[in-house]
Formats: C-alpha cells, sequence, structure tokens
C-alpha cells in the first residue's frame, strides 16, 4: 500500500520546482517554503530584501506573490486545485500565505499553456521590436490582472510613452547618485557560475558572465545615471510598443501579493504568445515620481509596477536556488 503520509509533501516538491523558476528583484528568490503537516506554507525571506530600493518590502512581496501563483499553476497542470489563504497568521509578519491541496481538477488548456510557459519566461533588457501585441494578448493580460483585482493599464500613445520615457530618466539619475543604491544594485551582479544560485549575471548589463565581478565594480564605483537614463529613454521610445503599469486599490501588503498574482498570469501569458518583459523600475521606487507616474497613467489605484511588453531577442536564463535550499523543516 503506498505511504499516503507522505503524498501532499512530494506533490508540493515536485510543484515547487516549477514554482522558484519565478522572477524576482534583482533575482533575490527572497521566498522559503515550510511543510507543515500537509500544508505548505510561504515565509518571506528578508534576509535577501532590498533596503534602499525597497525598504518597506514591497517589490519582495509582490515576487512572492509571483511564486505563489506559480505554484497554483504547477499544481493545476499537474490535476490538483491548491487553496490558498493569504496572511494566514497576523501576529506573523513573514508567514504570506499557507496552500493545501483542496481538491482533483482537470486542468483546461489555458492553465497546461501558462505552465509550460514558466521555464521559457525572461527578463529581456534589450530593445524589443516595433509591432505591438496583439488585441486578444493584450485583453486577455488585462482580464487576469483583474481578476486579483489589480488594474493594468497599456499605454502605447507615443506622447505618454515620452513622458513616462523622461520619468524613467529622472528616476535612473537620482538612484544612480545615490552610493546606497549602487552598492545594494552591485551586490547582486555575479557570475551565473557561482555559488550563490541568485543575482543577476554581467550578460544583463551587456558584457560577457565571465566579467560580472567587474561590472560589479564599476556600478558600485561610479555613477552611471545619464547613460543609464540615455540608455531607458532610447529602449523606451525606440524599442518598447507597449508600456505597462499595475496599479492596487491600496499600498498593502494584501495587495502587494496580489499584484504579484496578477504578474504571474500576465508574464506567462505573454511567454505563451512569444512575446517578452521588462521592469521600469525608479517611477515606482521613488515616491515623488510614483505619484507623477498615477497621474501620467491614469491610474485609479496605486502604481505597483512599470513595465515594457514587446518581442524581443531570446535571452539566457538566470540562476536559481533549487527547491531543497528554499524548503525549511
Amino acid at each position: 500500500m503506498a505511504n499516503t503520509a507522505s503524498e501532499p509533501e512530494d506533490q508540493f516538491r515536485r510543484m515547487l520546482n516549477h514554482a522558484v523558476l519565478a522572477p524576482s528583484g534583482h533575482n533575490t528568490q527572497p521566498w522559503l517554503f515550510r511543510l507543515v503537516m500537509d500544508q505548505l506554507e510561504l515565509i518571506a525571506d528578508r534576509t535577501r530584501a532590498l533596503p534602499v530600493v525597497d525598504p518597506y518590502d514591497r517589490e519582495l512581496t509582490i515576487s512572492c506573490g509571483v511564486v505563489l501563483d506559480h505554484l497554483v499553476i504547477a499544481g493545476r497542470h499537474y490535476g490538483k486545485e491548491i487553496e490558498v489563504e493569504v496572511t494566514p497568521d497576523l501576529k506573523d509578519a513573514d508567514l504570506l500565505a499557507r496552500c493545501r491541496i483542496a481538491s482533483d481538477v482537470t486542468p483546461a488548456a489555458t492553465d497546461n499553456a501558462l505552465f509550460k510557459a514558466i521555464p521559457y519566461r525572461r527578463t529581456t533588457r534589450t530593445k524589443f521590436e516595433k509591432r505591438e501585441l496583439s488585441g486578444y494578448n493584450s485583453d486577455r493580460c488585462i482580464e487576469f490582472a483583474k481578476q486579483f483585482g489589480v488594474e493594468l493599464r497599456l499605454i502605447t500613445d507615443s506622447t505618454m510613452r515620452r513622458r513616462i520615457a523622461e520619468l524613467v530618466a529622472e528616476g535612473d539619475r537620482i538612484q544612480f547618485a545615490d552610493p546606497r543604491f549602487r552598492r545594494e544594485l552591485a551586490s547582486w551582479v555575479h557570475s551565473r557560475r557561482g555559488s550563490s544560485h541568485d543575482g543577476m549575471s554581467g550578460e544583463g548589463f551587456g558584457m560577457p558572465d565571465a566579467l560580472s565581478s567587474i561590472g560589479a565594480l564599476v556600478i558600485r564605483t561610479f555613477d552611471l545615471g545619464n547613460g543609464v537614463a540615455a540608455s531607458d529613454q532610447e529602449k523606451i521610445l525606440e524599442g518598447s510598443p507597449t508600456l505597462a503599469v499595475f496599479s492596487s486599490p491600496s499600498d498593502t501588503l494584501p495587495h502587494w501579493l496580489a499584484t504579484g498574482q496578477a504578474l504571474s498570469k500576465v508574464l506567462l501569458t505573454l511567454t505563451d504568445a512569444g512575446a517578452t518583459a521588462s521592469y521600469l523600475n525608479p517611477p515606482v521606487e521613488l515616491e515623488q515620481l510614483r505619484i507623477r507616474l498615477r497621474e501620467l497613467a491614469g491610474c485609479k489605484g496605486t502604481p505597483q509596477l512599470l513595465m515594457r511588453f514587446g518581442y524581443g531577442p531570446s535571452v539566457a536564463p538566470t540562476i536559481r536556488r533549487e527547491v531543497n535550499e528554499v524548503l525549511i523543516s
């Protein structure tokens, strides 16, 4: 007779192999998981926080929302409906969600398509092609976000994109002028051959992976704000046919998690359509710019993410930690 006591653990481990491929700021992978009886808990790993750009762990929580939704998608693909209880213990700020296998389910074609997109999703920092997303795929992204109470505004107007590009460039210059920002960013730039299984390769900054340590030194030492600002403006104006703003009704932990869950569905929808995405973080990381972004984009709620969507070249995957590295007893 099969040992049914181990079945939930084995099933969750199987799902986690896919969930841990979720994106996160600087590829910090700020999550841990804990098996408790037949349930799986999602825990914020605040040792991987980014206190300069993310002092309230907003982006950390969004990243955890993405990994949570990846888990649910993997579960449905394997025929299991995952029931999620968000923030189940208000006395434990690090316990973000508790998951259990609620029932068997027959995955729909959409479930399988999203699941199959997980290993192919990439953050692409280069220019995109000039063609826009189809109306069908744009509508799918908007509807998926709406399921989590998140508003997704897609911006294609050239004048609006120019104004947002100026906002991004202003943020780049402000952030790179801060030595603390440069040190924090540089600390997460290292070769994918390293032992940490996290962070960003120098390839993302236009250099060979083997020179990642030199790239980190340059970032830490010099104010590159003007160059980064010029590059981002060019990418937005010449190589970003669609900008995307995610906003939530309020700026609270449950809505940060919901934003991450919505982001998961949207990014995998793009990947399934052969498209890709990249982050434009300064206008949501700097409060004075965040207010202006809300006005520019006409958001009803609080902007949580600014991204660009489009079709770009294939890029190498970032390195990831194994399930055993994030699963604690």
